[in-house]
């Protein structure tokens, strides 16, 4: 890890990238969302991050138009409980890994703004086979 002195704040679509790509490999090698990413990836992982990619761009940067949900329905994505709060602490954790600054803030609130929002929408897991 960087001494926070000199970590960027999130300022371009590389930036974003790393942020997606840092959290997808925290989630995939976790022991408690390992299995859930794992699933996810051999069915959808492409179309995930290109969704990822495309939805934070236009979240924190205003750049490209946001298309659909940033978490479609079929993807693994936990909704409640530990699960969430562990994926909203992985989250976190990546952008603090690679980033300061208020952007870098801004991504971890509505990071867990978005964790609210799914927990009281999203009805059902997927589950792990």
């Amino acid at each position: 890890m960087k001494p926070s002195a000199i970590l960027p704040d999130i300022r371009t679509e590389g930036d974003i990238k790393t942020l997606v790509d840092t959290l997808c490999h925290k989630a995939t090698n976790d022991t408690l969302l390992g299995a859930r990413f794992g699933a996810a990836a051999r069915i959808h992982w492409p179309h995930y991050l290109t969704t990822q990619y495309r939805y934070w761009s236009s979240t924190l940067l205003g750049q490209g138009a946001q298309e659909g949900e940033p978490l479609p329905e079929q993807l693994a994505m936990p909704t409640s409980g530990p699960h969430i709060e562990h994926w909203v602490t992985l989250f976190s954790s990546a952008v603090e890994e690679c980033f300061a600054g208020s952007k870098a803030e801004e991504a971890k609130k509505l990071a867990r703004q978005m964790a609210t929002r799914l927990s009281l929408t999203r009805t059902r897991e997927l589950p792990v086979d």
